[in-house]
């Protein structure tokens, strides 16, 4: 196995209160992938929703996935104040996160 030179990947999996709009969510997630323009270490973002045939999601609806290039930036990333910020308002729109940071480690065969 492989583990890939300093990146790390940062996964946010949400589950959202029930009754908040649409179009609420929709402004959290544009204001999620506008972080990547403040805040330096962070290198690149991507999301989606559940299109699990399991349903084993437990509620949890969007999944965030940010990369670093070391876990310094996560630290660095986890304490901006544009993500202090942002998380606030983030975190009162849900009833239950995951996150989890990793890196990725390729497997050879």
């Amino acid at each position: 196995m492989e583990e890939a030179k300093g990146l790390v990947k940062h996964i946010f999996l949400a589950k959202f209160k029930e009754g908040i709009p649409s179009d609420q969510i929709e402004k959290l997630i544009k204001g999620y992938a506008n972080l990547v323009n403040l805040i330096e270490p962070m290198k690149a973002f991507q999301w989606g929703t559940d299109v699990s045939i399991e349903n084993l999601h437990q509620g949890f609806t969007h999944v965030f996935e940010s990369t670093f290039e070391s876990t310094e930036g996560v630290a660095e990333y986890v304490s901006h104040p544009a993500h202090v910020e942002f998380a606030n308002l983030f975190l009162a729109a849900v009833e239950k996160v995951i996150v989890i940071d990793y890196k990725p480690t390729a497997l050879r065969l």
